[in-house]
């Protein structure tokens, strides 16, 4: 409950100051499985990732809110692109970021719901649609544009 009374504040935020923001997603892939979590305060599967904090790099944010929501510790890490959403009175930049190399050490925060590995060929019906559609490019072997809208 606690997250979905932030997550309303957040929205009333966007509203008010339609903030530019920088964030990042990691697609975390192992034996064409990808790791995915359910929030405590939203409906559907999604990339792990999140907000970059003040003096963060990039990459950094990306090894902790993998950390942090799927409990994995991550090797190599390799940019895909950096995509923009328009959505929700804001403007998100988005950071995406692969990696195929491992280990889970931790557990996953009060903010995750659940975190799963489904295979590649088999995503969740009520997953997120960006992610799904950056996912469905992947599995294909398609070359992704690295900037873009989303």
């Amino acid at each position: 409950m606690y997250f979905k009374i932030l997550y309303l504040g957040f929205k009333i935020y966007c509203f008010l100051f339609r903030p530019v923001r920088m964030g990042v997603r990691v697609v975390i892939i192992q034996n064409d499985e990808v790791l995915l979590i359910r929030h405590t305060y939203l409906s559907g599967w999604y990339l792990p990732g999140g907000g970059l904090k003040r003096g963060e790099a990039l990459d950094q944010a990306a090894r902790r809110e993998a950390y942090e929501e799927t409990g994995a510790d991550l090797r190599e890490v390799k940019l895909l692109g950096v995509f923009t959403n328009f959505t929700q009175w804001k403007t998100d930049h988005t950071a995406i970021f692969l990696c195929a190399n491992f280990k889970i050490t931790g557990k996953s925060d009060g903010e995750i719901a659940e975190v799963l590995a489904f295979p590649l060929k088999k995503l969740p019906p009520d997953m997120y649609s960006v992610h799904r559609d950056l996912l469905e490019k992947y599995k294909a072997g398609a070359i992704l544009t690295p900037f873009g809208e989303w």
